[in-house]
């Protein structure tokens, strides 16, 4: 099911232009098709999730869409504007940020420190550089850093280095750092991995309020139950393709994903009871 759909906010207005729009999106190494044919749109002030079993594409799509990986075939539009041939760098100053799906922080600088980052990188278009003493920004705490450590929680911790840190509070610093960024696109990939049922909830709340200033927010994760509580609206993939899309509790209960998730086997039986 990769047809665009409109969509709607919660006011149930229709119409609004797209942060992101994909257009019949394909990443192929060899023949394995990690993405073959994704076309959807995102409209800003919304949290989308993608679901799927390992290997069905999911941060494949996400690597695609931010410029790591390159794209087979299709298009890619920020605010109607082509993107699939801009650098991963320059991203930043069109206002898309991410986290990864494993931790990237640079060790030898504090929390404080590696948020700023992210400040820096939007600021400057995307062109930050890290010299000798640190990234070339010097001077006091942005708002947009004391902002972002206290919607993740992380006072306290500002001046700690990462090995000092639990693996859940790296996470938040990681989303700390992309949320200084000021983004109009956020990308969160398993941004609650390695996290108690505790900061999971936190997260997702974070995510809730975030959609009030209008930010469009893409998240994939397996915690299905948290996926149901967050979003919006949530896209399937299985094998690289869309299978299902719409609210997050309907896509849960399609059987295509359900199947997916289970296994044919399991469809047999259960249609047999």
């Amino acid at each position: 099911m990769s047809t665009p759909v409109v969509q709607t906010d919660d006011a149930g207005t229709a119409g609004t232009a797209p942060v992101l729009e994909l257009r019949d999106v394909a990443v192929h190494f060899g023949g394995v098709k990690a993405v073959d044919g994704i076309s959807l749109q995102l409209e800003p002030g919304r949290i989308y999730g993608i679901i799927g079993p390992n290997g069905s594409g999911k941060s494949t799509l996400i690597a695609g869409i931010t410029r790591l990986t390159g794209l087979t075939r299709g298009e890619l539009l920020l605010d109607g504007q082509p993107v699939h041939d801009v650098a991963p760098s320059r991203l930043a100053g069109r206002g898309v940020a991410r986290t990864f799906q494993t931790v990237r922080l640079l060790a030898d600088l504090t929390v404080r420190a590696n948020v700023q980052i992210g400040a820096d990188a939007r600021a400057d278009g995307g062109r930050s550089r890290r010299g000798p003493t640190g990234w070339l920004r010097p001077g006091a705490t942005s708002p947009a850093v004391a902002d972002a450590i206290a919607r993740t929680r992380l006072e306290g911790f500002e001046d700690h280095y990462p090995a000092e840190l639990s693996y859940g509070t790296q996470r938040r610093v990681e989303i700390a750092r992309a949320i200084a960024m000021g983004p109009r696109l956020l990308l969160l990939d398993e941004p609650t991995a390695g996290m108690n049922q505790t900061e999971r909830a936190e997260i997702s709340a974070l995510m809730r309020s975030m959609r009030t200033g209008g930010l469009c927010q893409l998240l994939v994760e397996h915690d299905v139950q948290m996926m149901i509580d967050t979003c919006d609206y949530v896209f399937a993939m299985n094998s690289g393709r869309l299978i299902a899309q719409g609210a997050p509790a309907e896509v849960v209960r399609d059987p295509a994903v359900q199947e997916a998730y289970l296994g044919r086997k399991w469809r047999e039986h259960a249609d047999g009871d």
